[in-house]
């Protein structure tokens, strides 16, 4: 009897103790959103392309610096690490953030809207944050400021991984979550689990949406390219047509989709996005190149993807007499969320945000290279909502438009659900 007691009175204590770093944290929170706000629009001003994240990555390490922390600096070429390390022993949990803007020019009237300029494709371009990794950085940054407080109730320890080039790595060049896991990132310590989010303009500031499994879709972005000989457009059969080949291409390709894949089983995409080639009505040109993506929620429907388009490039440009070649580009997983992990972690997400507010969401055809991490340790990527409360949020402008705008409200949403999803993991396991 003594020590069902002495069990009853110390599971009190640990309840008690959970209860009172909880309330902590959740004032911390309170404290610092502010700071967190203003180093977002200081993000947004300041954005950055992909693998050129200089001085957003120069800031990032100052501020952790601030903190207390000791980042390191060039993963991944711009990437920095910082790790926290708890008052006692446990697992060791990763957050992520993506840090790079994209070629966009912004259109909004804020006074934080960035008129920042990079070179892209070879030309200058205007730089915008125009997908919100404004946000996830600073919440990461806040989530760190909030849990260094209370370092020594941590029980393990805390990698936050600030990501560059998650829009894709420039061309000829590494990047992204796929590079920082090469360099080994999720070793030294190694990573039990990681967790990151995305803020989304068209869903209400204060809701969450995630899901068990995939929740994104694989992506493979490709280019072809046709080489046929220059004619005069009077005399077609003087020369081969890359054009007609191509145009034969795009009608064929459309047909793997709505012919060749269950759809009932999950859905899947392949856009040519983008056609170059020929200078005049009257001159058959000696080549063109097309650029498309796939995009999958499926690992066998991916393979008859990829399968089925070189077939279809190979034998079309067979039969025209051309030469064709495809070149793989950029090529995501798929983001996968894991169930055990989701099963676990979403009580933490209901707690903290209110049963209410946590969705489940039907996956989307958008990609991610986060699903670069979740091959090699259990993962788990939610979204949050972006609207400010009051609006619209069907109204509200999308990702990669000139228009895109996220609330400043949004950002205790994604601080209390990384805060609290990193140290219920520790606590549980």
């Amino acid at each position: 009897m003594k020590n069902f007691f002495l069990l009853v009175f110390l599971l009190f204590a640990v309840l008690s103790f959970s209860q009172k770093l909880d309330k902590k944290i959740i004032q911390l929170i309170s404290e610092y959103e502010n700071d967190v706000i203003e180093l977002r629009h200081w993000f947004h001003e300041n954005a950055e392309l992909s693998n050129r994240e200089f001085k957003t990555a120069k800031r990032i390490e100052q501020e952790l610096i601030k903190i207390g922390l000791t980042p390191q600096t060039g993963i991944a070429k711009t990437g920095v690490v910082a790790v926290l390390e708890g008052g006692s022993p446990g697992p060791v949990v990763a957050l992520r953030a993506d840090i790079d803007g994209l070629p966009v020019k912004e259109r909004t009237d804020l006074p934080w809207a960035s008129k920042m300029t990079g070179m892209y494709n070879g030309e200058k371009v205007p730089v915008m944050h125009a997908c919100g990794h404004d946000t996830h950085t600073a919440i990461l940054l806040g989530v760190a400021k909030v849990l260094f407080q209370l370092k020594d109730q941590i029980p393990g320890t805390i990698k936050f991984i600030f990501q560059p080039a998650e829009e894709g790595a420039p061309a000829g060049e590494e990047g992204g979550a796929e590079l920082m896991v090469k360099e080994g990132v999720l070793e030294n310590p190694k990573v039990d689990a990681i967790f990151g989010l995305h803020i989304w303009s068209q869903i209400s500031a204060g809701q969450v949406y995630v899901r068990p499994e995939g929740i994104m879709a694989a992506v493979d972005e490709f280019r072809i390219d046709i080489e046929g000989v220059q004619t005069h457009g009077s005399t077609p059969w003087t020369g081969i047509d890359p054009i007609v080949t191509a145009s034969q291409m795009i009608n064929s390709l459309q047909t793997i989709v709505s012919r060749n894949l269950p759809l009932t089983k999950a859905a899947a995409v392949l856009t040519i996005g983008s056609i170059h080639g020929g200078v005049r009505s009257n001159i058959i040109p000696e080549n063109l190149y097309m650029l498309g993506t796939i995009r999958t929620l499926d690992s066998n429907m991916r393979e008859i993807v990829l399968k089925r388009l070189e077939e279809i490039v190979y034998n079309i440009s067979k039969v025209n007499n051309t030469k064709s070649k495809i070149t793989y580009l950029v090529s995501y997983p798929i983001t996968f969320n894991d169930p055990n992990l989701y099963n676990q972690m979403l009580l933490t997400l209901k707690k903290v945000n209110g049963e209410n507010n946590v969705n489940f969401m039907d996956a989307i055809t958008g990609a991610e290279d986060f699903s670069f991490f979740q091959e090699k340790v259990p993962g788990m990527y939610f979204f949050i909502g972006g609207a400010k409360k009051g609006t619209d949020p069907k109204l509200a402008a999308p990702h990669h438009t000139p228009d895109f705008y996220v609330d400043d409200s949004a950002m205790i949403t994604g601080l209390k659900s990384m805060s609290f999803l990193a140290l219920d993991y520790l606590r549980n396991n």
